[in-house]
Formats: C-alpha cells, structure tokens, sequence
C-alpha cells in the first residue's frame, strides 16, 4: 500500500526533509497504520451509538451565560504600552 513514492510525496508536501534510510522506516510505520486501519474497519459497529466521552457524566462544557468584564482602564494598565485604548505591539508585517 505505501511505497517509498508515497513517502516522498507527503514528505513534499509537509516540506520535511528526509534521508533513505528515514523513508524506509516509514514505508514500514506508515504500511503497519494502514493495516491497523483496515482491521479496525471489520470491527462490528452496527447499533453502537457514537460517544464524544468514554464516560457519559464527563461534560467538559459548561453553559453559555453573560458575565460582567473587567473594565478596560483596568485591563489597559497591566500592559507595557498602551496608545488609543488599545495594547501597543512591534509591527511584525512588513
């Protein structure tokens, strides 16, 4: 399924450079994940409900509410430079 091709190609695209010896080792992992993949395609699935949490009474998200905010004179001071009501930052675009 992955040959030394296929490496090079996502090698390319994620610009990594990458020795032979490099591109062997990864023909081998990436050919042992694809095969782990496809054995956990044939796995029975049928009538299992999809979970977002291994445990049902884990809710990391908490409600939505409106909440009062520190005021921006209080905000603004913590800063090293302020101009206009607003953080003043080094320009880093050119």
């Amino acid at each position: 399924m992955i040959d030394e091709k296929t490496v090079e190609r996502v090698a390319a695209l994620a610009r990594l450079k990458i020795s032979e010896q490099e591109k062997s080792a990864f023909v081998k992992e990436l050919g042992s994940i694809i095969e782990y993949i496809e054995q956990l395609k044939t796995a029975a699935t049928e009538g299992v409900e999809p979970t977002a949490y291994m445990v049902v009474e884990h809710d990391s998200l908490r409600d939505d509410s409106e909440k009062s905010s520190l005021p921006a004179e209080r905000v603004l001071k913590n800063g090293p430079s302020v101009k206009k009501g607003f953080f003043a930052v080094p320009k880093v675009i050119k």
